[in-house]
């Protein structure tokens, strides 16, 4: 497979008016809104994974033994990543055409809706099967809006950044995804701690889920307030002027096939090192570990914030090293130390087990601060969103979205509890080529689009410098 390049390299001398000076209030307010929707996507994931064990009891008969389920709950959890491709097919190629910013906003209302349907719907012992049929209907929804949720917002936060720091301004979306995780954990944490078992059951796990109506309420009206990116503004105005919409929707899969590979490792390794540690370690401490809940809870909590506390110092190192280094790091990281780190998780005790988490963390981290820079910048801005959209979503549906389940089968059928350092340094060595195959784009322009800057003056810069 070759390399993934642009077609085009810039040739003549730059113009003042083919630099982009980004504007720093609005910028701003692009990072908190794509940051916020992230957020609240993973605070809904986070309740669902961490809270996993009741779930189970209230959608599922009585009958069949935990661990049968634990997999059903597993499984309506994978429910919402089997719509994903399909919502990035609709969504990607929408924001292509229409705009990042009206597709974020639909993608908001649809996210809320969902969550809040889940906790609306009757237990299993008010109407029977229909409770975790409606629970499946609800996670598709969920799937559906989320198929165009990640790839647009990676992509305005990238459309909106100045070149030299679109590393750090990226690694906001992945704090929102932290901070949506941590918010989540910590109110199911909170509800475990104090609240009876029994009125858990009855009403209380329906709480965090109820909570996503207002937040989705905000988070929709910061994202009516936004403007459309600036390279997608000038894509728009290039496209009317030839009396074209833009590029046809097949040529990404016929002309760009490259990056479209490239990207499916990148999310493959990122993603299933992410829903491993975030979502399904609180389970696999407490039933395979028989780690109290509680204390499972808070250790994952305590890493997340400690990754919260780093990540924009990562994405900052990243405008200044590159992308590809970081990415490299991570995975030969998996690759080499999962089973060392999962033997420290399994086998240590409170403090060793910390200890194996936060070493997957901070793996984790060299993903979590390259990849919202690098991913957007694979394609260009014609079939950005859209190409992104489909390729991510994909990747996550077969592999990432999968993995709670998949781990809670192989461990329940073959009764070994180290497949997960198998998958991780699967996973590890798959992303390595996928790095590998991928070009360096630190303080460079995207794919399609002229340098975008923070001031005046480094646009004056750039303009002095292409003419000397």
């Amino acid at each position: 497979m070759a390399r993934s390049t642009p077609k085009t390299r810039r040739t003549k001398k730059l113009r003042y008016e083919d630099i982009t000076v980004v504007d720093r209030s609005l910028l701003k307010r692009a990072v908190g809104a794509a940051a916020l929707g992230n957020a609240m996507e993973w605070f809904d994931f986070g309740v669902y994974a961490y809270i996993a064990d009741t779930i189970a009891e209230v959608f599922f008969p009585p009958t069949v033994s935990p661990g049968v389920r634990l997999i059903g709950t597993f499984g309506a959890f994978t429910a919402a990543f089997l719509m994903r491709p399909l919502g990035g097919l609709v969504f990607g190629p929408l924001g292509d055409r229409i705009g990042r910013q009206k597709v974020l906003a639909v993608t908001m209302i649809m996210m809320a809706i969902g969550t809040l349907c889940i906790g609306l719907i009757p237990s299993y012992s008010s109407i029977g099967v229909w409770s975790p049929v409606l629970l499946v209907v609800a996670r598709m929804v969920q799937g559906f809006s989320t198929g165009g949720e990640y790839g647009g917002a990676t992509t305005f936060i990238a459309e909106y950044s100045p070149d030299k720091r679109r590393g750090f301004m990226g690694s906001w979306l992945e704090f929102g995804t932290l901070s949506g995780y941590v918010l989540g954990a910590s109110v199911v944490t909170g509800m475990k701690a104090w609240v009876p078992h029994e009125t858990l059951l009855d009403w209380g796990w329906r709480v965090p889920f109820l909570v996503a109506g207002p937040l989705g309420i905000i988070g929709l009206y910061m994202r009516l307030k936004l403007e459309e990116t600036p390279a997608f503004q000038k894509h728009a105005e290039e496209a009317e002027k030839r009396g074209r919409s833009g590029e046809p929707f097949w040529k990404m899969f016929t002309d760009y096939w490259p990056a479209l590979l490239i990207c499916v490792g990148l999310v493959l390794v990122f993603n299933v090192t992410d829903y491993m540690l975030l979502s399904y370690m609180p389970t696999y401490l407490s039933e395979q570990l028989h780690l109290d809940a509680t204390h499972g809870l808070l250790l994952i909590i305590v890493v997340m914030v400690v990754m919260m506390l780093i990540i924009l110092v990562g994405g900052r190192i990243t405008d200044k090293v590159g992308r590809k280094p970081v990415m490299m790091a991570g995975c030969l990281g998996f690759l080499a130390l999962s089973w060392p780190l999962m033997l420290l998780v399994h086998d240590g005790g409170l403090v060793l087990t910390f200890l194996g988490l936060m070493g997957l963390g901070l793996l984790l981290l060299c993903f979590e601060v390259s990849m919202p820079a690098a991913l957007p910048a694979l394609f260009p801005t014609a079939i950005r969103y859209g190409a992104l959209s489909i390729a991510f979503n994909i990747s996550v549906s077969l592999f990432g979205g999968t993995t709670p389940l998949v781990m809670q089968a192989l461990i329940s059928s073959t009764g070994h509890d180290f497949w997960p350092a198998w998958y991780l340094m699967a996973a590890g060595a798959i992303g390595a080529v996928a790095v590998y195959f991928s070009r360096e784009t630190a303080n460079k322009p995207l794919w399609g689009s002229g340098p975008a800057v923070a001031t005046e003056e480094e646009a004056r810069e750039l303009v002095r410098e292409s003419k000397s």
